[in-house]
Order: C-alpha cells, then sequence, then structure tokens
C-alpha cells in the first residue's frame, strides 16, 4: 500500500467510514510446536524479513547478485525449501501469514542447511507493494493457493487482473509468473485472467497449459491426488512489457 493510499484509508476511518479488504486468506493462528518455536526463535535474526524494512536491497540480504524468486504461500515450506537446496545459485524468499507454516519452512531449512532463502511472516500484496524492487525477479510463483470453489467466494482469489498486473511490475522483462492448482475451474480462472494480462507471453506450446517442471517439486499432497486420479494445473508466464 502507497502512501496516498493509506492516507486515503486512515482519513475514511477517522471520519467512520467502513473499508471493506477483500482478502485472498483467512488468518489462522494454528499453534506452533516446540520445534517451530524454536526455529523461529533460533533463525529469524537470520533468514527473517520484515514489512517494515520497506524496500530491500537484495544484495545486502543475501550478499549476492543471483537471481531472486519469490514464492507467495508456501504452506509449510518444504518444497520452497527443496528447491532452495536444489539451486543454490538462486535467491528465494518465501511469503506465508501463518506462524506454524513460517516456523516449519525456518526448521527444515536449518536442518537441510539452506542459506538462500529467507521469508516473510505477513501478507504477500503489502510485502510485493512495499518490499519488492520493480523489476527484479526472476521467477514469482504461486502453488495451490486456496481456490475459493465457491462461486460467491470467487473475487477472493488472489489471481486477479489488478493483483497480476501489480505482479508484472516486479517482474524483471523475461521474468516468469508461474501458477500450479489442483482445481480445474480455478486453473480455467487463472488462464482467462493471464491471457488477458498485458505484457504477458504463454510459455505453453498449446497457449493454455504446461507439464510440470522438473524444479517443481512434487509435494506429498499433489502425489495423493495423482493416485486418487485428480489433475494438476502448471500455468508460467512470461513479462514481456
Amino acid at each position: 500500500m502507497n502512501e496516498s493510499s493509506k492516507t486515503a484509508l486512515e482519513q475514511a476511518e477517522q471520519e467512520g467510514k467502513y473499508i471493506r479488504k477483500v482478502r485472498s486468506f483467512v488468518k489462522r493462528e494454528g499453534r506452533l510446536t516446540k520445534g517451530q518455536a524454536a526455529a523461529i526463535e533460533k533463525c529469524w535474526a537470520t533468514m527473517g524479513l520484515e514489512h517494515a524494512q520497506g524496500r530491500l536491497d537484495f544484495t545486502e540480504v543475501f550478499g549476492n547478485d543471483n537471481d531472486v524468486v519469490v514464492e507467495i504461500g508456501f504452506g509449510m515450506g518444504k518444497s520452497l525449501v527443496e528447491m532452495a537446496k536444489n539451486t543454490p545459485d538462486q535467491n528465494f524468499i518465501g511469503i506465508e501469514v501463518h506462524r506454524p507454516g513460517v516456523g516449519a519452512c525456518l526448521m527444515e531449512a536449518d536442518e537441510q542447511g539452506v542459506t538462500n532463502l529467507r521469508v516473510f511472516e505477513h501478507d504477500a500484496v503489502e510485502v510485493l507493494a512495499d518490499c519488492i524492487p520493480d523489476a527484479s525477479l526472476a521467477k514469482l510463483q504461486l502453488f495451490f493457493p486456496d481456490p475459493w470453489h465457491k462461486k460467491r467466494h470467487h473475487k477472493r482469489r488472489i489471481v486477479q487482473a489488478e493483483f497480476v498486473e501489480k505482479l508484472r511490475t516486479k517482474l524483471r522483462i523475461g521474468g516468469v509468473f508461474h501458477m500450479a492448482t489442483d482445481w480445474e475451474n480455478y486453473a480455467e480462472h487463472m488462464l482467462e485472467v493471464m491471457q488477458s494480462a498485458p505484457g504477458f507471453a504463454n510459455q505453453s506450446d498449446s497457449n493454455d497449459y504446461v507439464p510440470r517442471p522438473d524444479f517443481r517439486p512434487l509435494t506429498k499432497f499433489e502425489q495423493r491426488g495423482h493416485r486418487l486420479g485428480h489433475g494438476v494445473w502448471d500455468l508460467m508466464f512470461e513479462r514481456t512489457a
């Protein structure tokens, strides 16, 4: 949220107006395990990022000029840590609102000896707006976001035209927005939004979906879905302008 938006929001609230904020997530606090709590205590100083830090200097954050990949909503973080471990010549930033997931991710990263990963415990929309420099990202990942499958809740889906335009400004030219979902209706929605979004080109040869790339780990959840005959759809769109 920029300063003018914050000022307008604060003024409206002072005047007693109710500003409805449509969120793409429900904040479920959950209970930290001892291991998750210990990992946050141990690792936050070196791996944690705060929204209050404002615009980041990636060279300062990571100590190198490697490509930066951001993942929105990493869940418990297992696949994100695996990607970071498998690709040490790239830097990864994970954004998650649920504290147990943050703790689990830090615990896994610590156990795996991963050093090219940083995490936010904050709303991704605000992190992108306030902390990520424009035209700085090699890739932006959004894997298995909440599908909000009831039609009346579709407006809560994070992949919307306005959000995609904000994402575009954070990707460098040639940077990729990679999505995955196991809900066919949401996959169709993602495809429709992205095909209408200016400044993006679909990397699919058939102009729809791409096979799961090897670098995206197959999660236990996804493996179970395959056994049950559930589909998974990957979409990859490159910033062209």
